[in-house]
C-alpha cells in the first residue's frame, strides 16, 4: 500500500494522519500480517525513527477502535494486531508465537447460547491453540 493510499485509508476512518501514525500504518498495513506492538517498535527504531512505546500503543488502540486493524488477545499477557479486518479465525502456535489465519467459511458454529437480554451478537472469533507434537521414543 502506498503512502497516499495509507493516508486516504486513515482519513476515511476519521484518523488524522500524523507522521507517527503514518509510520506505524506503513509497517502494519503493508501486507496481511499479525504483529505485536514490540515488533512494530523494533522495526521503527531499526529504521532510525525515534518513537515512544506510548505513542505506538496509543496509535494501535486508535487504529483498532476505528476498524483499521483487529486486536487479538492470545493470552493475558500478549496482544497481536491484525491488518486483516474481515471476519476470520486463527490458529495460534504456543511454541512459536505465530498466528495463522483460518478463513471464516472453514469454521461452522452451531448451538450458541441465547444472548443476554438487550444485546445483539457483534462477532464470533475462534482461536485454536496448537503446539508441536511431542515425539515419544
Amino acid at each position: 500500500m502506498s503512502p497516499r493510499e495509507i493516508r486516504e485509508k486513515l482519513e476515511a476512518c476519521g484518523v488524522m494522519p500524523t507522521p507517527q501514525r503514518m509510520e506505524v500504518a506503513e509497517i502494519l498495513l503493508e501486507k496481511p500480517q499479525h504483529m505485536a506492538a514490540d515488533q512494530i517498535i523494533d522495526l521503527l527504531r531499526e529504521g532510525g525513527r525515534k518513537v515512544s512505546k506510548a505513542t505506538v500503543y496509543n496509535t494501535l488502540n486508535l487504529f483498532s477502535e476505528r476498524g483499521l486493524i483487529r486486536e487479538l488477545s492470545v493470552d493475558t499477557s500478549r496482544k497481536f494486531y491484525d491488518s486483516t479486518t474481515h471476519p476470520h479465525h486463527h490458529f495460534f502456535n504456543v511454541d512459536s508465537g505465530e498466528l495463522q489465519d483460518i478463513p471464516d467459511d472453514q469454521i461452522h458454529i452451531a448451538g450458541l447460547p441465547p444472548l443476554p437480554a438487550g444485546t445483539e451478537r457483534e462477532s464470533v472469533e475462534v482461536l485454536i491453540r496448537v503446539r508441536g507434537r511431542k515425539v515419544v521414543s
